[in-house]
């Protein structure tokens, strides 16, 4: 017969003592550590729509749609919670580091609609004069800008226009 070893006693001690390591969910709010990967949720303000979001999210949570109608455009982004992994993929990507972000979110169980577990958001769209198909969004196109500032103008005499 293999006596246990003392390692193993010593874990069963500490357990006895300390008590379970687990936590009273259902009973007691849940605070999750700081770096829990929950909900992403896109921030309005911060969001540009570039779509960089879109295009690395590997299960295909994150979706966009061009409308053009009168001559005005807008890019609908959406993220749907019940197909996220919470991979983090899409924050690590976004170029401003604040257009979507994972929250601490972790209980969104619903029995109502799946329609329910997604965010939109919308952004303008800025338009060709000659065709009228979409060439990227206001906000992209600003922040484009400010970050080149008089550099994002090929012509000097455009800037002083």
């Amino acid at each position: 017969m293999k006596y246990p070893k003392l390692r193993e006693l010593k874990e069963a001690v500490k357990a006895l003592i300390k008590g379970p390591y687990t936590t009273k969910f259902p009973y007691q709010p849940h605070k999750p550590f700081e770096r829990f990967r929950g909900r992403p949720y896109f921030h309005e303000k911060d969001c540009m729509g570039c779509t960089a979001c879109a295009q690395v999210c590997p299960p295909g949570a994150i979706d966009y749609t061009d409308e053009i109608k009168n001559g005005k455009g807008k890019r609908k982004l959406t993220v749907h919670w019940d197909i996220c992994i919470f991979c983090g993929q899409c924050e690590a990507n976004c170029p401003t580091g604040k257009g979507i972000i994972l929250s601490q979110e972790f209980d969104f169980a619903t029995t109502q609609k799946r329609e329910d577990l997604k965010q939109e958001i919308e952004k303008d769209l800025m338009l060709c004069d000659g065709c009228q198909e979409a060439i990227v969004p206001y906000d992209q196109y600003l922040w484009v800008a400010q970050r080149l500032g008089p550099l994002c103008f090929s012509n000097p005499s455009l800037i002083l226009i």
